[in-house]
């Protein structure tokens, strides 16, 4: 029961009427979120957006914490603190930032949003401002309907997730934590769990640089100069990684992931400094998927494992090793990412509590899936928190042009997040 003689069920209801009777106010603040043009690359952009997150989560009774990740990108965390009790506490993580426009193709600017047929157009809405504005709007419904919250609700907008930026990680060593995190990326509505992702660089250094003139001497009988073109040599290197990739196709599987979904892509190669010269390095930049079951760690132990053998069966490598660089904090200060995997374990309160929120909304239990992209929850989960992943939009609309999102569907993630809040962090009537 709740104070003051109400029921939980009736204050959940208020709070349900009072968010489907003011969504016109939800689609109000995408617009002005999406109005703020934080791309990212080239970052460094959100200062004013974040500024207005923080007056929203001000305006609504939380204490906020701002700080700089980099200058220009700050962090911004809304804290409600509870009454105590039985209550447990909530984290929304969502990412402030957003992909880049093509600077052709948009029915308009992309960073006006503009509502079409039932569905809110503008870069961002669904990537995944829909999502964080939904969440803060569910706790602003909360509190306007009179309700106080036994458990904690914590709020974090952050900067970088579009490159690979660490602004999450700078939560969790401020140290927040809370029983359960939510995090509203575009999964449609379905609970899901997430591989994870590290990109790495391999690099073949000579120790000598060879005049293009002497490669005959290098290559032929009695040409009596050992020497190499790094470019070649990591030729070895990318078939080797390539078996690799096919043996873990085979070898490696996860309910809920195609078959083959742990792949070593070889995305950017870089050697060489003229063509007077034979190539005296070469340095591979690969991303690399591993399932939730897996680490980076491990990951990346296998693959330095296997090229150092596929380098040791050849006459120059075995003397000229690769060496390895993995991940990084920024993709843009570093040129490396980690997105740390996230499994969705059945049979556990949090994941019951949300099931049991989206059925109130929708009249049947959600189905659950593995998320084909990455996020931040990866982040939460290694801090040993408990993390879902489950936001508006579909992940096809993401980082497109003309990206959109239906304006029902925020309302509904609205409603059900209001719903979980109330039954994860136990309501009192404080009218």
């Amino acid at each position: 029961m709740a104070a003051n003689g109400g029921t939980d069920t009736a204050l959940t209801e208020r709070i349900d009427r009072w968010i489907v009777a003011h969504g016109d106010a939800l689609v109000g603040r995408v617009r002005d979120l999406v109005a703020f043009p934080t791309l990212s690359p080239p970052g460094r952009n959100t200062a004013l957006a974040q500024g207005y997150v923080a007056d929203w989560l001000r305006g609504i009774g939380c204490a906020v914490e701002a700080f700089d990740v980099y200058p220009g990108d700050p962090d911004v965390v809304g804290h409600l603190r509870g009454a105590g009790g039985a209550g447990r506490s909530l984290l929304f993580n969502g990412h402030i930032d957003v992909a880049e426009v093509a600077a052709d193709g948009w029915q308009g600017d992309p960073f006006v949003a503009t509502e079409r047929d039932g569905r809110l157009y503008g870069r961002g809405v669904g990537d995944m401002k829909g999502g964080l504005a939904a969440a803060i709007f569910a706790l602003e419904a909360t509190l306007a309907c009179g309700v106080r919250l036994r458990g904690d609700v914590l709020i974090e907008s952050v900067i970088g997730e579009e490159s690979g930026e660490w602004g999450t990680v700078a939560c969790v060593e401020r140290g927040y934590r809370a029983d359960l995190a939510i995090v509203p990326e575009p999964t449609g509505l379905i609970p899901c769990g997430q591989g994870g992702v590290i990109t790495g660089w391999i690099t073949i250094q000579s120790t000598q640089t060879l005049h293009d003139g002497v490669r005959a001497r290098t290559i032929h009988a009695g040409g009596g100069l050992l020497g190499a073109n790094a470019i070649e040599k990591m030729m070895r290197l990318l078939a080797a990684l390539n078996d690799l990739e096919r043996h873990w196709a085979v070898t490696k599987s996860y309910p809920g992931f195609a078959p083959g979904a742990t792949t070593i892509n070889p995305a950017v190669i870089e050697g060489g400094r003229h063509p007077a010269f034979m190539a005296d390095r070469c340095a591979l930049w690969i991303t690399v998927h591993f399932y939730p079951d897996e680490t980076w760690e491990g990951v990346v132990a296998e693959i330095e494992d296997h090229l150092r053998r596929a380098a040791a069966a050849d006459l120059w490598l075995r003397d000229h090793p690769p060496t390895f660089r993995w991940g990084g904090r920024s993709m843009i200060a570093e040129r490396g990412e980690i997105f740390p995997a996230v499994p969705l374990v059945a049979d556990t309160p949090g994941l019951a509590a949300l099931e049991a929120a989206h059925a109130a909304v929708y009249g049947s239990m959600p189905t659950h899936a593995m998320w084909p992209s990455v996020s931040d929850a990866g982040w939460l989960s290694r801090a040993g928190i408990p993390t879902i992943i489950y936001g508006p939009g579909e992940l096809e609309e993401a980082h497109t042009t003309n990206e959109s999102i239906a304006v029902a569907d925020l309302v509904v993630a609205a409603r059900v997040y209001a719903r979980l809040i109330g039954a994860w962090c136990g309501l009192e009537d404080g009218r």
